[in-house]
């Protein structure tokens, strides 16, 4: 039995997320559910894109990954599953899907079109469990969709270079649980951009002229604790996604505030990284 992902924006104070899950049950007794997370920003596409994208590859393949985001149904946000990279995809046509698949052509997609066949007063989230429990039983993606050649695209969101190949420009697509803005800059293009040249990250009024590999590169350990700059360190890493992050060393929110809050950074805010000639 495949496993199946649940990510949705759904939080954890109301009925949603328990009723999706008992609707699967009753449809797989037997099935595995995984909770990527329900604690999407509401309608934010982008962030649960940056979410799945790092987290699908880590399970089996044949996982169903079942994406309730701005997913009501409407004539301008069709219905589709996504076969790729040994996955499914279950979610909204609102673009989510193509941030996934910006790297990977998906093997095959369709439009869901079995909502007069199912009688629900929770249409979305049963119209996805149902498509589910097909795939889960081994049924073939043209009983439950017509084929499709293409998918909504975002792409404002990806960095852009001018021509002189001097300045890149990127924008925040997520902030994690402890403040820190993750930006939609990639390691792989930012070498290929600074080809060894020094260069000054600029987000508001925040500076930064290196990038570490890790957090606690940021730190000098051969130094007492006492005289370190350690905590409330300001930093600039790739992080385990290869995503250029901005980042407070050991941030609690709760306490001092994150990167977001003390940069002033929210999602969709501009990064500039200036390279020297």
């Amino acid at each position: 039995m495949p496993l199946v992902t649940l990510t949705t924006d759904f939080g954890l104070k109301d009925h949603s997320v328990a009723a999706v899950k008992g609707a699967l049950y009753s449809e797989l007794q037997d099935v595995k559910i995984i909770d990527i997370t329900h604690l999407i920003s509401p309608f934010h596409i982008i962030e649960a894109a940056y979410v799945i994208k790092n987290a699908y590859h880590n399970f089996p393949k044949g996982s169903i990954h079942i994406v309730g985001v701005d997913s009501e149904l409407t004539p301008e946000n069709k219905h589709i599953v996504m076969a790729l990279d040994g996955h499914f995809f279950i979610a909204a046509n609102n673009g989510i899907l193509s941030l996934i698949a910006s790297e990977i052509n998906p093997d095959e997609i369709v439009e869901i079109n079995i909502h007069d066949r199912v009688d629900t007063n929770f249409t979305v989230l049963d119209i996805f469990i149902k498509v589910a429990a097909h795939i889960a039983r081994g049924g073939n993606l043209s009983v439950i969709g017509k084929k499709l050649n293409e998918i909504k695209q975002i792409k404002h969101i990806e960095p852009s270079i001018n021509n002189e190949n001097n300045q890149m420009i990127g924008h925040v697509i997520y902030i994690d649980n402890f403040g820190n803005v993750v930006t939609n800059i990639k390691r792989q293009s930012f070498q290929q951009i600074a080809k060894g040249r020094s260069f000054t990250i600029t987000a508001r009024s925040q500076r930064f002229k290196k990038i570490y590999d890790s957090y606690s590169e940021a730190i000098n350990f051969s130094l007492p604790k006492d005289q370190r700059e350690e905590d409330g360190k300001k930093l600039a890493l790739f992080n385990s996604s290869s995503y250029l992050e901005l980042a407070i060393y050991k941030s609690n929110p709760s306490t001092v505030g994150g990167a977001s809050s003390l940069f002033g950074l929210k999602a969709l805010d501009t990064i500039t990284i200036n390279f020297d000639e």
